[in-house]
């Protein structure tokens, strides 16, 4: 299969109508589980452009049995408002990243500890292995069915529409919007900085009108969202990783025959593999994209961030709350945190 650049999303982008990128081939009889799936990515996404490769997979492997409509970019509502529906079995599936999903299930939010992971090997080391499984079993006792395969959201980075972050000591006061999380508010704080927890589907009003100066995220989002237009620098911070959990609606699921399971199984994990080196071939060229889009890099200390979080009881506090068995799986994959 042909892997996604960012280059040839932007072509597919501009040379298709928005509902040839959304629609997919259908099979001429209805179908016996006819599902909804929502999430908040455009759709020059890779998360978009391989799930609905996985949805295609899905409707021709199951000879039209199984038919999941793709909704991107918010049309179902904001990340909470799908949370919500996935969970009353209003959409069947959903994509929310961790820090979304850890609002219901707070050990979720175990894999964004702040500087916890220095590569994308220690990343998938984590959530392939013990990490991972910890947090399915969470998820599942809210009644959701959370795939095995953690699809990538990115180290997240910061940007700023004033003075550059370059070490902690700029973070003292700064307006900066985060997911509607915990352990992102906490982190924040104990950084200095005045954190507001928004909807992402805010994120760019919020930004342009200044109710907040800076926001962090992974450099593809900041490339898709196009949120250059109302920043100015970013700092390469790697404070955080996040991907998206895969889940779905945990009746519907259990409702499904084990053949058919193993498809949808098989074709969303699989699409999740393709879409973690789209991002990995991404974060290659996006730099280059937003510096030509007017955005300026700059490197940070991580150490410094790490010190301040220290100072202030941020490592100590979180291992409290998600745990030793998680705490310990954690340091398995990434070495001693606290």
């Amino acid at each position: 299969m042909t892997p996604v650049t960012r280059r040839s999303a932007l072509r597919l982008a501009a040379g298709l109508p928005a509902a040839a990128l959304i629609a997919s081939p259908r099979i001429a009889r209805a179908a016996e589980f006819d599902w909804k799936y929502g999430h908040n990515l455009p759709v020059t996404h890779p998360l978009h452009l391989r799930a609905q490769e996985a949805v295609e997979r899905i409707l021709r492997e199951t000879n039209g049995r199984v038919d999941i409509k793709i909704f991107p970019n918010n049309q179902l509502g904001g990340d909470t408002d799908m949370l919500s529906q996935v969970r009353s079995g209003g959409i069947t599936f959903f994509t929310p990243s961790a820090l979304v999903i850890a609002t219901l299930v707070p050990v979720a939010a175990i894999n964004a500890l702040g500087f916890a992971f220095s590569d994308y090997e220690q990343v998938w080391k984590a959530m392939d292995g013990g990490v991972g499984a910890h947090v399915r079993q969470a998820i599942s006792r809210v009644n959701l069915f959370a795939f095995e395969k953690m699809w990538d959201n990115g180290f997240r980075q910061m940007t700023t529409s004033g003075r550059a972050i370059t070490e902690a000591s700029a973070m003292d006061g700064l307006k900066i919007r985060v997911p509607v999380s915990p352990l992102s508010i906490s982190m924040f704080r104990g950084l200095g900085a005045a954190p507001a927890s928004l909807q992402f589907s805010e994120v760019y009003s919020a930004l342009q009108t200044r109710i907040v100066d800076a926001q962090e995220n992974p450099l593809p989002i900041i490339q898709v969202a196009k949120l250059y237009e109302v920043q100015r620098s970013c700092a390469l911070s790697n404070h955080i990783w996040d991907g998206y959990w895969f889940i779905a609606n945990g009746r519907a699921w259990r409702g499904l025959p084990a053949d058919l399971q193993r498809i949808v199984s098989n074709a969303i994990n699989e699409a999740g593999l393709q879409q973690r080196g789209d991002i990995a071939g991404l974060n290659a060229t996006v730099q280059a994209d937003l510096e030509s889009k007017g955005l300026s890099f700059n490197a940070v200390n991580p150490e410094s961030f790490r010190a301040r979080l220290r100072a202030a009881g941020f490592y100590g506090e979180w291992k409290g709350r998600f745990g030793d068995e998680a705490w310990g799986l954690l340091e398995a994959a990434v070495g001693r945190l606290a």
